[in-house]
């Protein structure tokens, strides 16, 4: 433990101390900050560097909780805090399940998730990488002009203690790089613009693959000109990670213990039973270091670990924070998220994935005699309903036919059930790649989907 996070631990350890009898006390304290670079045709235009600490406090008496919050560590701050979180457990409804986290005996699993080289890349070198990435994504293909090259990093050291035995810190560290590009082609009323990105992500700076991005990014804008809207028929689709990472976001929340006591999912009585195809097993991972969203702990102070959601199709389990597995008449999975000191803890999927096939994208195509390559999606949350999986969403993406990626097409939408969707699931691609997010993308082939155009 560092002397800083000895420091975030003192504060909190004298907050508890403080309880009063009968009360349950809980204190949460951070310090972080990060770094935003955006260059365009070779000068920054947008530079952030920004610093945060805080505190935040729970109180909780017979049955009603009380919190609040400072943007600071100051000690008169943090009384007024203690003071102000105790006189709000009066407008709190009564809740029987209203309670701290309690030890679990899990233990922790140690991970490097600071990298001191990224915390001591000097600024210059950061905007240099920007720059870079942006004339290597200029520089792929004569059609394509860069809409904007970004850095960014981001660190944060926390510490929880409370009235319940919770006494946890620690500290964390990532950084990615980002490329947006514009493909033109034509001119005057037959004039075209396409879209595309790249990325790559990282501990350090020194793990970025800038090539690969830039490549990414050219190819992605440049593969839609020409696209044209295509005829409507049930289809086999190729998800590209980056869809499927957006469409394992959609089924995690599905998979909330919250949303399933409230009765807001569609897996809420399904427990045990077979909801995916047999070759789909789903994993949150925090302790993954791999993942960018990698944890030690959650934002209650237990320890992250590893979940097995659905396994060779069947639903196993729901993530947990203490609170919604109360409710539910189980026990926290370690998955409580917290946006920060000034919110109090949810529930979420940490670092989810798929347990990946063998083949690449390349050889999963050249399969199928007609499909479509799904390269990407329109208004994915706001067109699937969780609750009753319908799903319908905007689209684009490469026609393929007789194994071979063809034509381009967008201006349709696909549409099938979560459900379905989860059942005809096919293959699971092996090119497995993590992203700036809470999931992993892979190549995921689904069948019979409906694919709605002219």
């Amino acid at each position: 433990m560092s002397a800083f996070e000895s420091k975030l631990q003192a504060v909190a350890d004298r907050v508890i101390a403080q309880a009063k009898p009968g009360e349950q006390v809980e204190a949460f304290v951070t310090r972080g900050g990060e770094t935003d670079v955006r260059v365009y045709q070779g000068a920054v235009e947008h530079f952030v560097s920004a610093q945060s600490e805080g505190i935040g406090i729970r109180v909780i008496s017979e049955g009603r909780t009380g919190f609040a919050y400072a943007g600071t560590l100051d000690e008169s701050a943090i009384s007024e805090v203690l003071a102000e979180a105790r006189d709000n457990v009066q407008f709190g409804e009564s809740d029987e399940w209203a309670a701290l986290a309690e030890p679990d005996g899990v233990p922790i699993t140690e991970q490097s998730l600071w990298n001191e080289a990224l915390a001591e890349y000097p600024t210059d070198e950061k905007i240099d990488l920007a720059k870079k990435l942006e004339k290597l994504a200029s520089g792929q293909d004569p059609r394509v002009r860069v809409d904007d090259s970004n850095y960014a990093d981001a660190h944060g050291e926390s510490a929880v203690a409370s009235t319940s035995g919770i006494r946890m810190s620690g500290r964390e560290n990532g950084c990615y790089v980002s490329v947006s590009t514009l493909a033109d082609e034509g001119e005057g009323d037959d004039a075209e613009t396409q879209t595309g990105f790249g990325f790559s992500v990282g501990r350090s700076p020194h793990e970025f693959d800038l090539e690969k991005a830039a490549r990414e990014a050219s190819e992605r804008a440049t593969r839609l000109l020409g696209a044209t809207k295509p005829s409507t028929r049930r289809t086999t689709v190729v998800l590209d990670p980056m869809v499927t990472a957006q469409f394992l976001g959609v089924i995690s929340s599905t998979l909330n213990g919250e949303a399933v006591v409230k009765g807001r999912s569609l897996f809420k009585d399904r427990l045990g039973d077979s909801v995916a195809s047999a070759n789909v097993t789903l994993i949150d991972d925090p302790t993954n270091t791999q993942a960018y969203s990698a944890t030690d702990v959650d934002g209650e102070g237990l320890a992250a670990r590893r979940n097995m959601l659905i396994e060779n199709g069947v639903l196993k389990q729901f993530v947990h924070n203490s609170y919604s597995a109360r409710r539910a008449g189980t026990v926290s999975t370690g998955n409580a998220t917290r946006g920060g000191f000034a919110g109090t803890p949810g529930v979420g999927c940490l670092a989810l994935s798929l347990v990946p096939g063998v083949r690449s994208q390349a050889e999963i195509v050249s399969d199928i005699d007609d499909g479509l390559l799904v390269q990407s999606m329109q208004g994915l949350h706001s067109g699937v309903n969780p609750i009753s999986g319908d799903f319908s969403t905007g689209a684009a993406g490469l026609l393929i036919t007789n194994g071979e990626v063809g034509a381009p097409v967008r201006e349709f939408t696909i549409a099938s059930t979560l459900q379905r969707m989860l059942q005809d699931i096919i293959e699971i691609g092996g090119d497995l790649e993590w992203l700036p997010m809470r999931a992993s993308g892979l190549s995921l082939v689904i069948r019979d989907v409906t694919m709605s155009g002219s």
